[in-house]
């Protein structure tokens, strides 16, 4: 099917950018505007992207080019299933967040709201832009855009803690930046081109030693982003920022954008058969295991219910890198897909932690006994995601270990299978007690509060759900399963 000239993949960033400056325009008086615009962006943003939905679903391409910078490279625009996927979930996400953050910025009176907002909606232009990159280049100056509008979320309550991470988040993810612009020259020095395609573009370029130099700076620079340990403790440290900044940067945009790159890289710069013949898989699924694994060890010696999460994140994300290291078609189908299922799972876990901060003040899961008698919709989501993350059927986070399985099989490594029994089993025993000290412990006497509003409760319900629906019908079409496998060009719609 021929690629369709079309505006639209631009318009979807310029709509979240309008309504950023129309959000500062606004201001602090007008707070009932400011919050329509905020959802009035998050709404027109998912509704360009949906759009162009069927078209790429059966196999179609939008492409549009702004202006070419050097020969070879411009700021190009491509949305194919891959781009539509990231982008998909990011502006869909983005509207439960924007309900959400609406309900929790009010509910603390939190200050800075209008530059809250505004680097909100910048964020998730920036992500849009990502996805829907044609090339290296245009990916690399989204992906800054990125890392710069996150940055004052970061630091959003001005603390000496909060100035701390988010100094720390600029020096990590700068440095990971700045290797990726180093891969992109080497990589532009080598093909004469940064455009991506289906089965990569540096084939027949360059050395094999030089080509595993340049794959090892791609995948350090991206993995900032992506948490890989031991370049990961930025992530943890930026749970200060309020809880909506720690869904978005979970499971809406900033973790979501560094696995991307990594996805890209192997995919449509690589190409999975140059990745295979240079043997560069089984070294990544090894370091994907080690930080599953270790992720999963720190988040069992956690108290504090969101740094808990931030190291389950960091253990999560490393599925995906998993999939897309063992090459097999099963395993790149369970990475890819697990994008959408962690990021639905986890955003429903943050918005529960936020939700009991709101009604209780509580951060710690030691505070938390008896919390699901005070707000047992909350800890029904909570719990549903919970059992998701260690991979319990019907949730679909076994969907996305069922599919890794086999993937490891098919790629002739069964020792990943245990690698993905023993994270579940580390999921377990840092997950299960926060839910069995919920519904099954004497609430402490400490422990006051009740259901959130419907403006925090209806977010986790919804994203909850659907995390059950993507588990009870992956196979649907339409669904991020059948999605992925329209990106990997694999049979089976």
């Amino acid at each position: 099917m021929e690629p369709v000239y079309s505006i639209r993949p631009v318009l979807a960033i310029a709509v979240s950018l309008a309504c950023a400056f129309l959000i500062v325009l606004t201001g602090e008086k007008r707070r009932n505007l400011r919050e329509f615009w905020t959802l009035a962006a998050s709404v027109l943003g998912c509704t360009i992207v949906v759009s162009m939905f069927p078209h790429i679903y059966h196999g179609g391409e939008y492409i549009f080019t702004m202006v070419s910078i050097v020969p070879g490279v411009g700021l190009d625009f491509r949305v194919d299933a891959f781009g539509m996927f990231f982008a998909f979930l990011s502006s869909f996400l983005w509207i439960f967040t924007s309900i959400y953050s609406i309900g929790y910025m009010r509910a603390l009176k939190e200050h800075a709201q209008t530059r809250y907002y505004f680097a909100f909606a910048a964020c998730i232009a920036s992500a849009v832009g990502i996805a829907f990159a044609g090339n290296l280049l245009t990916l690399f100056i989204f992906y800054e855009m990125l890392t710069m509008s996150a940055f004052p979320l970061v630091i959003h309550e001005e603390t000496p803690e909060a100035l701390y991470a988010g100094k720390k988040y600029l020096a990590y993810t700068l440095s990971g930046g700045a290797l990726v612009l180093l891969g992109m020259a080497i990589a532009y020095t080598l093909a004469g081109t940064l455009t991506f395609t289906s089965h990569g573009f540096l084939a027949g370029h360059g050395s094999a030693q030089m080509l595993k130099i340049l794959f090892a700076i791609f995948i350090m620079g991206f993995g900032v982003k992506a948490a890989i340990i031991p370049l990961h403790s930025w992530l943890p440290s930026a749970m200060v920022a309020p809880t909506p900044v720690s869904a978005l940067l979970h499971a809406v945009a900033v973790v979501n954008a560094g696995i991307f790159g990594i996805v890209r890289v192997v995919c449509s710069v690589y190409g999975i058969e140059l990745v295979a013949s240079l043997g560069l898989g089984l070294p990544l699924a090894i370091v994907a295991s080690i930080t599953i694994i270790v992720g999963s060890l720190f988040a069992l010696a956690q108290d504090n219910l969101k740094l808990m999460l931030a190291y389950s994140t960091v253990s999560q994300l490393s599925y995906i890198i998993l999939g897309a290291a063992l090459l097999s078609p099963s395993a790149l189908s369970g990475g890819v897909v697990h994008i959408a299922h962690q990021g639905f799972m986890k955003i429903t876990l943050f918005f529960c932690a936020g939700a009991i901060l709101v009604q209780t003040g509580k951060r710690n899961m030691s505070e938390m006994n008896g919390i699901g008698r005070k707000m047992p919709l909350t800890m029904m989501g909570f719990t549903m995601c919970a059992f998701g993350m260690i991979g319990t059927p019907p949730m679909c986070g076994f969907i996305t270990k069922w599919y890794l399985g086999l993937g490891a099989l098919e790629a002739g490594h069964p020792i990943f299978i245990v690698v993905l029994l023993a994270s579940a089993l580390l999921n377990a025993a840092y997950y299960l007690p926060p839910v069995y000290n919920a519904f099954f412990k004497e609430p402490d006497a400490s422990l006051k509060g009740k259901e959130a509003s419907w403006w925090l409760l209806a977010p986790i319900l919804v994203c909850a759900a659907i995390s059950l629906m993507l588990g009870i019908i992956p196979t649907t079409s339409y669904m991020p399963l059948q999605l992925a496998r329209t990106f990997l060009g694999i049979g089976g719609m």
